[in-house]
C-alpha cells in the first residue's frame, strides 16, 4: 500500500472514530464557507442589483446644450450617446418642449420617444394606456385639472410653428400621467408629431439617460462627452448617483464585517474542536512517540485531519452560499443571481487556510505531550 493511501486512510479513520467531535468542527466549516461564499456573491452582483433597483428612480445622466447653444444637435446628441457603452444602456429619450395652446389656454407640449420614456422614467403611473402610435398623447395631471379631459377624449391642439404660421391638429387622449412631479404639468407625445407641428426636426432641449453603471463610470462618461462633443454638456443627476454610491458603499462595508466576523468565529469553532480532540488522545499520541513517532508525523496527522475538514466544509458551502444568496437576492431583490465560477476555488481555498490555521494551536499542544508522562496515568 502506498503512502499516500495509507496516510489517508489513517485520517479519514481518525475522522469516523471520533464523528460527533468532528461533525460539529465541519458543521462550523460549512455554515463558515456558506456565508463566506454567500456573502461574496452577494458582494459582486450587489452592483448589478443596486443599479436595476435605482433605475426605477429615473435617468442619472442627462444632455443639455453646450457652448452657448439654446438647443441640441441630433447629430451631436448620437455622437455624444457613442461614449455610453451599448450593454449599459436602459434607455435614452430626448425631449423638445414647445409652448401650444388648448381652447387658447397656453401649455407646454413635451415630444419625445415615449417608447425610451417607459425605460428611462419606470416610476410614472399613467392611467389609461401609453400611447400606440401618432395622434395620441398622453397629458399630465394638472392638465387635467384645467381641461377637464379622459382617456380616449380628443381635443385641438393649435399654435405657431418656427415659421410664423398657424397650426392646429386634433389629438386623442390615451392616458393621464401622475408622477407628483413637474411632468404632471405636460403634454407628452411623439416627437414626430411635435416635429411635424412645429415644421423642423432634429432639435432637442433635454436628453435623459438611464445607464446601469457605477458612480466611477458615469463619472467617466460625461468626462468623454465634455471633452469631444462641444455642443453638449453631460449633468449626472446627483441625488440618484450619490444616493446608488452611498447604499452600494455601505452594503460591501457591511458585507466585509459579516464575512470577517463569521470567519473569525468559524477559526474559533475548529481550534476549540481539535483541542478537545487533542485532550482525547493524548495517551494515543503518547504511546506513539513511544513508539518512534516524530513530531513531524504527530503534526502531519492533524493537519491532515483539519484540512480535510475544511476541504469537505468548503465543498458544501459553496453550494449551501449559492442558495442562501439566491434566496438573499430574491427577497429583497426580487431578482435572481448569478453564479460565480471562481467562488468555487476561492472559498475551498479560504475554508482550508482558516482550518489549518485553526489547527495551529491544537497541534503545537500535541507535539507537546510527554510520553512518560502520559503513559504513567498522570
Amino acid at each position: 500500500m502506498k503512502r499516500q493511501t495509507m496516510y489517508f486512510r489513517m485520517i479519514t479513520s481518525s475522522l469516523i472514530r471520533r464523528r460527533s467531535r468532528m461533525l460539529v468542527a465541519l458543521l462550523a466549516v460549512a455554515i463558515g464557507a456558506t456565508i463566506l461564499s454567500g456573502l461574496v456573491t452577494i458582494y459582486y452582483d450587489i452592483p448589478r442589483q443596486m443599479g436595476e433597483e435605482f433605475r426605477s428612480y429615473g435617468a442619472n445622466l442627462i444632455f443639455v446644450p453646450g457652448g452657448g447653444d439654446s438647443a441640441l444637435n441630433a447629430d451631436e446628441v448620437k455622437k455624444a450617446t457613442g461614449f455610453i457603452p451599448a450593454e449599459d444602456i436602459v434607455g435614452i429619450a430626448p425631449y423638445r418642449y414647445e409652448t401650444v395652446k388648448i381652447n387658447e389656454q397656453p401649455f407646454m407640449a413635451a415630444g419625445t420617444d415615449l417608447n425610451e420614456v417607459k425605460k428611462t422614467s419606470p416610476y410614472w403611473f399613467v392611467s389609461g394606456q401609453w400611447p400606440a402610435g401618432s395622434g395620441s398623447v398622453l397629458i399630465g395631471q394638472e392638465v387635467v385639472e384645467r381641461i377637464r379631459l379622459s382617456p380616449g377624449d380628443t381635443f385641438t391642439l393649435s399654435g405657431t410653428d418656427i415659421g410664423g404660421k398657424s397650426f392646429s391638429h386634433d389629438f386623442t387622449v390615451s392616458g393621464i400621467v401622475q408622477t407628483g412631479g413637474t411632468e404632471e404639468a405636460f403634454i407628452f407625445m411623439p416627437l414626430s408629431d411635435l416635429e411635424g407641428l412645429m415644421g423642423n426636426s432634429g432639435v432637442l432641449d433635454v436628453v435623459e439617460c438611464s445607464i446601469s453603471a457605477t458612480q466611477q463610470v458615469l463619472n467617466d462618461i460625461a468626462g468623454q462627452v465634455g471633452e469631444n462633443v462641444d455642443d453638449v454638456t453631460p449633468r449626472l443627476v446627483k441625488r440618484v448617483t450619490q444616493s446608488e454610491g452611498t447604499v452600494l458603499t455601505k452594503l460591501q462595508a457591511l458585507v466585509y464585517l459579516v464575512t470577517v466576523v463569521v470567519l473569525l468565529l468559524t477559526m474559533i469553532c475548529v481550534a476549540t474542536t481539535m483541542m478537545a480532540v487533542v485532550a482525547e488522545r493524548r495517551r494515543e499520541i503518547g504511546l506513539k512517540k513511544a513508539l518512534g513517532a516524530a513530531n513531524k508525523s504527530i503534526i502531519k496527522e492533524f493537519l491532515g485531519e483539519g484540512l480535510l475538514l475544511g476541504g469537505l466544509g468548503g465543498l458544501l458551502g459553496v453550494a449551501l452560499g449559492f442558495a442562501f444568496a439566491q434566496t438573499v437576492s430574491i427577497n429583497v431583490f426580487a431578482r435572481s443571481i448569478s453564479f460565480q465560477p471562481l467562488l468555487i476555488p476561492a472559498t475551498l481555498i479560504v475554508s482550508v487556510a482558516i482550518t489549518g490555521l485553526a489547527c495551529l494551536l491544537p497541534v503545537r499542544s500535541a507535539t507537546d505531550v510527554d510520553p512518560a508522562i502520559v503513559l504513567r496515568g498522570e
